[in-house]
């Protein structure tokens, strides 16, 4: 086969005068060869006009186009590979030929129907893209996986991202609601693929029913909320291509973090450094912050009032152990509220119990299952019932109180007996759902110095002492804030009615006086 070499020196040979003859015996090639070379200027590549089906195959292609065609409707698992159509051609209709020219014959029929696409270029402050993604993050007690959130503007690739301890709707609405306010400007739309906490049922095509709490959060943010096609994550390539660089750039190698909370400082400034980074795309190279800061300004503003990023579990009713069930624990309200309707509203931290529109109890949220979580406070009403639940419920016995405590429960049993002083150390205890703990202790301590050891001196020491602390700030005692004694007007007092209770006539009584 002649080289472009060999190209040129026929070529330049023919210029010099040598006739087609004398370079035929040259260079050894017929006539019509260097006739052929002198109309072309370099060699031509050989292509095949018409593609030359395979002898043996040929009668078979209609059989496996119908095969693949059959596969576009079936499960993506349940479709035919190179070697399974060989099979079915070879035992169900005689194929006599070979397995590779089948195999030849379906890669080029992928080739066709491979799909393409178009470069997309989205307009500033439009769209926001968010997904999912883990690193393994080495804590105090150990290594463990971490989930974390990933935001990432479309135009300007400006990220943001947040570990969270889990990955329901809670922590989506929390992630959702820091990365607006580390922004500060809220997108046109935001891309989700199709997680259940955010699509609870997918519809036709792209018609999804979000989380109604997710819903919510998208009508008080003003931003569309959009799903990808199942399966195509590749539509929200912005956050798949920022997760993959916080798994290999930001956590490369394994960190290291106290907490949750130092792990978010140390993603925080990774984040704001990668705005200094400059990106090269298909339309060429650009610094992410100058791109974001037209996405800021061509974004909505955030709205007047933060939304409040929790699950709301209305009409819960309260049991008689006085606790609401929620993500599979029970979390304890106050007694007045037993056998009640509550709400419960479940954030990332923690789990908050509403009634008449006002919070009736506060929970640090728990991340085991099927755990109680106790607030003895809530528990002290019913302990003047109960006093032998000092020693038989958790609730009191693993409550982590001051040791002058335990040692004033000591001193009441001995002066009082058993049963007795349990009775009279529950109405100390009483006194922390009213008072500090710090003001109580400061009571239990001087009456323990004094030697009395009783309820009864521990209520008033601790009244004494919440009177001087007012004093002592400037503010009047309680007893002394009255209203002043000459503008008391006291109604004449009507005894009437006990004259018609004894029977006698209603008559005006002539000790009434009035003290105006």
């Amino acid at each position: 086969m002649l080289t472009v070499d060999d190209y040129g020196a026929i070529r330049r040979a023919r210029r010099d005068g040598m006739s087609i003859r004398q370079i035929a015996r040259t260079f050894h090639h017929t006539r019509r060869k260097i006739r052929q070379v002198l109309a072309q200027s370099e060699p031509q590549p050989y292509t095949r006009v018409q593609e030359r089906p395979a002898p043996v195959l040929g009668p078979f292609v209609t059989l496996v186009d119908q095969i693949l065609a059959d596969d576009e409707h079936a499960p993506p698992k349940q479709r035919h590979t190179a070697m399974q159509v060989f099979r079915r051609l070879r035992d169900e209709h005689g194929y006599p030929g070979c397995y590779g020219q089948v195999r030849r014959y379906l890669r080029r029929h992928q080739a066709r129907h491979q799909e393409t696409f178009i470069p997309l270029g989205h307009l500033p402050g439009r769209r926001l893209e968010a997904d999912f993604g883990h690193i393994h993050v080495d804590f105090a007690d150990g290594r463990r996986p971490v989930p974390f959130l990933v935001t990432t503007w479309a135009y300007s690739n400006a990220p943001f991202v947040l570990a969270l301890p889990f990955e329901r709707t809670e922590a989506i609405l929390e992630g959702m609601v820091a990365a607006f306010e580390s922004f500060g400007s809220v997108p046109r739309e935001v891309w989700w693929d199709n997680p259940r906490t955010v699509a609870a049922l997918i519809l036709q095509g792209r018609e999804r029913r979000p989380h109604p709490r997710y819903a919510a959060l998208a009508s008080h943010y003003l931003f569309e909320p959009r799903f990808c096609m199942p399966a195509r994550g590749n539509e929200k390539p912005d956050a798949e291509s920022t997760v993959k660089a916080m798994q290999r750039r930001f956590a490369t190698p394994v960190p290291r973090a106290a907490d949750l909370e130092e792990l978010n400082t140390f993603l925080h400034d990774r984040c704001m450094a990668e705005r200094a980074r400059t990106v090269h795309s298909l339309f060429g190279p650009f610094e992410i912050a100058a791109r974001f800061a037209e996405d800021r300004a061509a974004a909505a503003p955030l709205p007047a009032h933060r939304f409040d990023p929790c699950v709301i579990h209305p009409a819960v009713v309260v049991d008689k152990y006085q606790t609401v069930a929620y993500d599979t624990n029970r979390y304890s309200v106050p007694r007045p509220f037993a056998f009640q309707m509550v709400t419960v509203k479940g954030y990332v931290d923690r789990v908050v119990i509403v009634a008449h529109g006002q919070p009736i109890a506060r929970h640090e949220r728990s991340q085991a299952r099927h755990t109680m979580v106790l607030d003895p406070l809530h528990y002290l009403a019913t302990l003047g019932r109960k006093p032998g639940a000092l020693d038989c419920a958790p609730v009191f016995r693993d409550w982590d109180l001051p040791a002058c405590f335990a040692d004033f429960r000591v001193e009441l049993e001995g002066h009082h007996g058993a049963l007795a002083g349990s009775r009279r150390f529950a109405r100390v205890l009483q006194l922390l759902g009213e008072r500090p703990l710090t003001r109580v202790r400061q009571a239990v301590e001087s009456c323990s110095r004094e030697h009395l050891f009783s309820a009864e001196a521990v209520i008033q020491r601790t009244r004494s002492l919440a009177v001087i602390e007012d004093a002592t700030r400037g503010g009047m005692p309680t007893a002394s804030r009255a209203t002043p004694a000459a503008q008391v007007r006291v109604p004449p007092p009507d005894l009437s009615c006990f004259n018609q209770l004894l029977g006698g006539p209603a008559a005006e009584d002539p000790m009434s006086v009035s003290f105006a």
